[in-house]
């Protein structure tokens, strides 16, 4: 169940490229938490596209925005979910989705910055409860940690 916040360049994706973006940034985060196949599992993970005005993003004190497509991504998941493994592949596979997902015209190359972030555990509040790992593994059917699941009242 991840929250994921990705900041790029203002102008920088069409429509349609954000909608790639989002629906890759979206597997990517499905393949590495392993969230189960019911969509109502897949609508756990949650992808906020924001842009950075003109003139507002900076690399070295400078405006790189002409030369590189700069993109922040913070993916925010419940402690114990994602392994080293895991990490290493989602920062991978995101560059690899923000590649896929700018205009073929555009030249740049991409550059991501991702950091991924865990969540202590009962310290996510969802819908207005406090949820703890064992909630997460049953909303989003974790395939790797189904034996954590609250059991059902």
């Amino acid at each position: 169940m991840p929250n994921i916040i990705v900041k790029v360049p203002e102008g920088a994706f069409d429509a349609a490229g954000c909608d790639r973006l989002g629906k890759g940034i979206t597997a990517v985060a499905k393949q590495v938490e392993q969230i189960g196949d019911d969509p109502r599992q897949e609508f756990t993970t949650w992808v906020v596209i924001e842009e950075v005005k003109a003139g507002h993003f900076f690399a070295g004190g400078n405006d790189p925005v002409s030369r590189v497509l700069p993109v922040i991504v913070l993916f925010h998941a419940p402690a114990g979910v994602i392994d080293e493994v895991g990490r290493v592949e989602a920062v991978r596979l995101i560059q690899e989705a923000v590649a896929a997902a700018k205009s073929p015209a555009d030249p740049r190359p991409v550059l991501t910055s991702v950091i991924i972030s865990e969540v202590a555990d009962g310290t996510w509040g969802a819908s207005g409860a406090l949820w703890r790992l064992a909630d997460f593994v049953k909303a989003a059917g974790y395939k790797h940690l189904q034996s954590l699941a609250a059991p059902s009242a």
